[in-house]
């Protein structure tokens, strides 16, 4: 596509699946601007090689970046903010704000759809305020979801990453949307694994061979981890964790003694725990799944939540199981049914786990991006 390209995400201040994205559109569009409302270098290095804007907000205090319900005051400001007249193409890769910028007429404005905004449309329990500022609160979402909704109708096509967020897409946006799954970097990954033969690393040496259950997660509210540790809080079955987030100093004081705890992993080890984990176990409604095709890439099955992502990342009874009952409960049960059947699905991994991720990497990405954006011009 020969046009001048800019690509708008809604804040750069983490590494996680979406910002896989970020990096394969840099590699499809090399001379690409990257918009954003504010980027922490610090937390994210991996985006020292984009050619990135910020607005406003990038001067504003750290406190009320680091905060969802300050910065929220200010997000729709700084993408309004922004001036795209010298594009001819527009990608907005947005799980909040993005889709909000305002672009020319003739500016052709694609939204690459993560998930509409969680807390103003659904899971809105979690974030719930109550108290004194209960009322604020309801006045304050009824305002940000009015500016969504408007927000909504500017992009002139979606494209969602799952069949999950296109229904979603449709029922609050009432925007039709075409599915491109979000590219997996299989090459990466199976050269990690190839790097990894001769190395053990100090989690598995702690770990002495013992089974164990694992979790690769942000530490966020959505994400339920709290119903894992609660479920395996009072078992003898290990658990190990490995993620950081917003959550992750109410996480630690629920943690038992069978339960280990790391933020941060090299990715050699992380591959040697999902080579040797009974298990992946995702408790929360994920709008893709990164983690799970991570997983079962190792051969290391998946428990999931049956709804969301995983539905189209996991293959029931073939890959990984599914719980209905999002509860500690819930889990529990779904280990137990897991441990009864767990032979038969490692067997399946192993010899089709590459196969089924397959059709999740980057070169499909690449071309069923590239076709639904030319074909939307």
């Amino acid at each position: 596509m020969n046009k001048k390209i800019a690509i708008v995400y809604d804040w750069i201040d983490k590494w996680g699946g979406v910002e896989r994205v970020l990096l394969t559109l840099k590699d499809l569009y090399p001379e690409a601007v990257f918009y954003t409302s504010f980027y922490d270098a610090k937390k994210a290095p991996w985006a020292t090689s984009l050619s990135i804007k910020t607005s406003f907000m990038q001067r504003l205090p750290r406190f009320i970046k680091s905060s969802r319900v300050l910065s929220a005051l200010f997000f729709p400001f700084a993408f309004e903010s922004f001036d795209l007249s010298d594009y001819d193409c527009v990608v907005s890769v947005c799980s909040a704000y993005s889709k909000g910028v305002i672009t020319r007429p003739e500016t052709h404005h694609v939204c690459y759809l993560l998930t509409p905004t969680r807390f103003l449309w659904f899971q809105r329990s979690l974030y719930q305020i109550r108290g004194v500022f209960a009322g604020l609160a309801a006045i304050f979402v009824r305002k940000q979801q009015e500016w969504d909704s408007i927000a909504a109708q500017r992009p002139d096509a979606y494209i969602s990453i799952s069949q999950c967020v296109a229904e979603r897409c449709k029922t609050i946006y009432h925007r039709e949307s075409e599915v491109v799954y979000p590219p997996f970097p299989l090459e990466y990954w199976e050269s990690t694994l190839k790097n990894t033969s001769s190395y053990t690393s100090k989690v598995m040496m702690a770990l002495r061979g013992e089974p164990f259950y694992l979790i690769v997660s942000r530490l966020e509210k959505y994400k339920r981890i709290d119903l894992v540790i609660e479920a395996f809080k009072h078992t003898n079955k290990r658990l190990v964790m490995v993620g950081t987030g917003t959550q992750k100093n109410s996480l630690n004081k629920k943690m038992s003694s069978n339960i280990m705890w790391i933020e941060h992993l090299e990715d050699r080890e992380l591959v040697q725990l999902y080579s040797h984990a009974e298990a992946l176990i995702m408790p929360q409604e994920e709008d893709f799944g990164y983690v799970a095709l991570e997983a079962q890439l190792f051969g290391c099955p998946v428990i999931a939540y049956g709804k969301g992502g995983a539905l189209e990342t996991v293959k029931k009874d073939k890959t990984g199981l599914f719980f209905d009952e999002q509860s500690s409960t819930g889990i529990s049960s779904a280990v137990a049914r897991f441990e009864k059947v767990s032979y038969n699905l490692k067997r399946i991994l192993k010899n089709t786990g590459r196969d089924w991720v397959q059709q999740f990497s980057t070169p499909y990405f690449v071309k069923k991006f590239t076709q639904a954006l030319e074909k939307d011009y």
